[in-house]
């Protein structure tokens, strides 16, 4: 039974199934229902949200890890975590919704520096803190490329 909801929990309802990238499609469906579910733009909801993710992630990933293995591919928990913070205080639009996916997928596939690191944490740790550092990079990263696309768009045409 432990494992059945650990299973359900961890892979998003089944998402982390999908044959081809996964993860990816995770964030994808996240991304999405942050742009059609108007509640998640609250702070207070996203970060209750968020947290219920990490708290469910890291528990729901170590059982994962005691019968699949280091972090099986089919743990998305962590995407949906990633995302939201990526998406978090962002202003509303495709255009910041695109950047912000764009942005987390390389995070959390690049793994630069501290992500890498992060990973190694022991259990269900390792697999959400990577994807909340992935999260957080992307965010402040999308919020330099909107100032900067922000800054171009109102120079002077010389």
């Amino acid at each position: 039974m432990k494992l059945r909801i650990a299973q359900i929990l961890s892979t998003f309802f089944g998402i982390g199934y999908f044959p081809v990238a996964p993860g990816t499609v995770t964030s994808a469906v996240v991304a999405l229902l942050f742009f059609f579910v108007p509640v998640l733009h609250s702070p207070t909801f996203l970060f209750a949200l968020l947290a219920l993710c990490t708290v469910v992630g890291v528990w729901a990933g170590g059982v994962m890890e005691e019968h699949f293995g280091n972090d099986p591919s089919i743990v998305t928990i962590d995407e949906v975590a990633g995302q939201l913070l990526t998406l978090a205080f962002m202003p509303e639009g495709w255009l910041p919704l695109l950047i912000s996916f764009a942005m987390f997928r390389f995070f959390d596939i690049a793994k630069p520096g501290a992500i890498d690191a992060a990973q190694r944490l022991p259990g269900g740790w390792g697999i959400m803190v990577d994807d909340l550092l992935a999260g957080l990079f992307a965010n402040l990263s999308t919020r330099a490329v909107l100032g900067l696309l922000a800054m171009f768009h109102h120079a002077p045409v010389l």
